[in-house]
């Protein structure tokens, strides 16, 4: 198999880049490198097999030779974290949208499988938790910049499923749900990098809020082995799946636990909504997945615990 992966040289695309490579597949990497990084796929470089260029997919020309190349498209290429969605809502929203809009299109002239990464955001403010992919959308109100990044991308799973009934494109859709692991950069405020950066500079660890909101992290290998298995699974074509770990934990188990395991001796420092992101920020309480339709399908069970996690990811930053 050769595969696309739009977004490769960023935290999850590297990591899937490089168990395709493991398992003897080829992969085009297509990455902008405004939240990838070349750090992430150096390791891959003169492997055979592997290719990587450095190019936006509005860039329809190179996008269309790389898709027509490849068998299957993993478009993880978009705007992401908080910190970046909040303080750049028209880049997030004209990345996410747009770029799926030219992926989809290009690759049904050939009707290549794509893989549309989507996110647990788009749940908003559900409290139907665990929750399931048929559950109900509740998006906050259009002035609150919080949510442009969770309609975005559910406009991106309408359209790939509009792609799919109309014009019969496979596509499968996932939705992650907080993925961490070695390679993860706090750049745009994902909170475990962050929280472990604090940790190990001996800096207090800033805890967003008022630290009762949870979440359930899963480790990137798990997620990447759920792709890997999604592809090559038919019943997985024109379906909402999500990925992810119901090993739940509120923030500030979490701060704590980050200062346990790095012995660190910094403070834990709340910090309110409105001076870490904007006035009237809204989060949601909770976050964590029903798992029983990618049990059911592929058998997906995560191995990695949040101590496994955090662990890894500990290390991965003593070693820079």
């Amino acid at each position: 198999m050769r595969a696309l992966i739009t977004g490769g040289a960023g935290f999850i695309g590297s990591h899937l880049a490089e168990a395709l490579l493991d398992a003897g597949h080829q992969v085009l990497v297509l990455d902008n490198l405004s939240t990838g990084s070349m750090e992430n796929i150096a390791h891959l470089k003169g492997r055979s097999g592997f290719e990587y260029f450095i190019d936006t997919v509005e860039n329809e020309g190179l996008l269309a030779e790389l898709i027509d190349r490849g068998d299957v498209v993993f478009h993880f290429a978009a705007a992401v974290g908080v910190k970046l969605i909040v303080e750049q809502p028209v880049y997030t929203i004209e990345t996410n949208v747009h770029g799926t809009e030219v992926v989809l299109k290009h690759a049904n002239k050939k009707k290549k499988l794509v893989v549309i990464a989507s996110t647990s955001e788009v749940y908003g403010k559900s409290e139907a938790v665990p929750f399931r992919e048929d559950s109900d959308l509740v998006l906050g109100p259009t002035p609150k910049h919080r949510w442009a990044y969770a309609c975005s991308k559910a406009i991106d799973e309408f359209l790939a499923l509009a792609y799919w009934k109309e014009r019969k494109l496979p596509v499968i859709i996932v939705r992650f749900f907080n993925t961490v692991g070695p390679r993860q950069s706090g750049q745009y405020g994902m909170v475990i990098p962050n929280f472990v950066r604090q940790a190990l500079a001996g800096e207090p660890i800033t805890v967003f809020g008022d630290g009762t909101q949870s979440r359930s992290f899963t480790h990137v290998a798990d997620v990447v082995g759920a792709l890997l298995k999604l592809v090559v699974e038919p019943k997985a074509v024109g379906q909402v799946i999500n990925i992810g770990n119901t090993q739940e934990v509120t923030i500030s188990q979490l701060a704590e636990r980050v200062r346990v395991l790095t012995g660190s001796t910094s403070s834990i420092k709340l910090v309110p909504y409105d001076e870490a992101y904007e006035s009237g920020f809204e989060d949601m309480p909770r976050r964590v997945p029903d798992l029983s339709k990618a049990e059911h399908m592929i058998g997906y069970q995560p191995r990695h615990t949040l101590d496994d996690i955090l662990t890894q990811v500990i290390d991965y930053f003593r070693r820079k």
